[in-house]
């Protein structure tokens, strides 16, 4: 019986990274997210590539380096001299989310720019993680005196004032005000690489969604569901891409999936309906 040798798909690659949280390699899983638009994009090699830039990095500073030096070095060496930053005249560009092109072109969103300041963050030992802030991605590095909050869309660092008021049109709009209101340490916990990864995605889905891109919806809809295989309203917005592209036998499993599981849904009685009218059309 001969080895089965395949390569494996690129959806079966990411479920292999994503499976475990205590070992979940954020980086790799960020990079692998391109793989959907760029098949023959090798992993590895991305991930050497970044190793390179913390090499380099790393030559900058003396072992023995403060926290702050280290953080301010780094600062220096992503935001100015590299000059990473927001693409501010393409902000839906598909390829802000894939940490190759943002790799060459220097261009990212929020998160795509934070993912990759946190790998070379961590590298230099600093104690660094992501935040989901609401609207925009933020980190923050812990130091011995206090907390640092940046953003990675400019390198900013951002005061707890700076930072209230940003939030300020969320929580109106949320009608988190008054009696209402929480403290803004609740906005600046630390996000896990599942929800890094889910927010990668998801910024992904609404590009897709807006250009009625189906086939490319349903790609980032099928790592969503393998990455946060109970969030049920995935399965639902898959179903109704499939049934977008004509595929009405896997968009009615999908949407079936939904309605046994999301019960309290709003949209429990519409989904029904559209299952039906996909049943009568198929039949």
């Amino acid at each position: 019986m001969g080895l089965n040798l395949a390569a494996p798909s690129p959806l079966e690659y990411f479920t292999a990274l994503v499976q475990s949280d205590e070992h979940f390699p954020l980086l790799e899983a960020a990079i692998s997210v391109a793989q959907d638009e760029y098949p023959e994009l090798d992993v590895q090699q991305v991930l050497g590539d970044v190793d390179q830039l913390l090499a380099r990095l790393k030559r900058r500073l003396p072992a023995d380096a403060a926290p702050l030096h280290r953080l301010r070095t780094l600062n220096q060496y992503f935001f100015r001299d590299l000059s990473f930053g927001g693409n501010v005249n393409d902000y839906y560009d598909p390829d802000n989310s894939y940490l190759n092109a943002v790799l060459r072109t220097r261009r990212g969103i929020p998160i795509s720019l934070a993912v990759l300041w946190m790998e070379l963050a961590q590298g230099l030992g600093l104690h660094v993680r992501g935040v989901a802030f609401p609207g925009h991605f933020m980190v923050k590095a812990n130091l011995p005196k206090g907390q640092v909050v940046i953003d990675p869309f400019t390198g900013q660092s951002l005061s707890r004032e700076e930072l209230a008021e940003r939030l300020e049109p969320y929580k109106r709009r949320s009608g988190l005000v008054d009696d209402f209101d929480v403290p803004l340490g609740l906005y600046l916990q630390a996000a896990t690489p599942r929800d890094i990864i889910s927010r990668m995605l998801r910024n992904l889905k609404e590009i897709h969604r807006t250009q009625e891109d189906w086939p490319r919806l349903i790609a980032v809809q099928n790592r969503l569901i393998v990455l946060l295989p109970q969030a049920w309203a995935e399965y639902r917005d898959r179903g109704l891409a499939l049934a977008e592209e004509g595929d009405t036998a896997r968009a009615v499993a999908d949407l079936e999936t939904y309605l046994v599981n999301a019960e309290e849904a709003l949209d429990i009685d519409a989904i029904a309906e559209r299952v039906a009218a996909l049943r009568r059309t198929s039949s």
